[in-house]
């Protein structure tokens, strides 16, 4: 067993983060407000909410990737793996733990299909970027 790397936990959270950046900015952003049923009216009212708001919900949502990396980086320290299967594990974080979970949760909310495609992915391609950075740092 050894011990986390932290570098990589912070450079995958930034790897994850910056894969959603482009996910929900120039790939998919239209497609996503549309799914999502975010209007002219709500992005307005964000707007309106300031630049706080924005950096508010960024610095969230990178605190919360940082906890998926820090995950990957505990399982990786405890049982050694080879390059191939710490990108098994991240990427099965992102398609068999993170995606189900919202698969279930867009099911009870009758969310659309096309939004959870979108958002499973950001997880699934964000999760994989964040294992290359663990591999690049084993």
């Amino acid at each position: 067993m050894g011990d986390v790397n932290y570098l990589a936990v912070l450079l995958g959270a930034l790897a994850f983060f910056a894969v959603g950046a482009i996910w929900y900015g120039p790939l998919f952003s239209k497609a996503w407000q549309a799914a999502a049923g975010i209007t002219e009216a709500a992005k307005a009212e964000a707007r309106a909410r300031g630049n706080g708001y924005t950096v508010k919900i960024m610095l969230t949502a990178l605190l919360l990737e940082l906890i998926v990396s820090w995950l990957l980086g505990h399982m990786i320290a405890r049982t050694s793996p080879q390059p191939h299967v710490i990108m098994m594990m991240a990427v099965g974080l992102g398609a068999a733990v993170m995606t189900p979970a919202i698969g279930i949760n867009y099911l009870f909310q009758n969310r659309p299909l096309k939004l959870f495609l979108i958002d499973a992915g950001h997880f699934i391609f964000g999760t994989a970027a964040m294992g290359a950075v663990f591999v690049l740092l084993s």
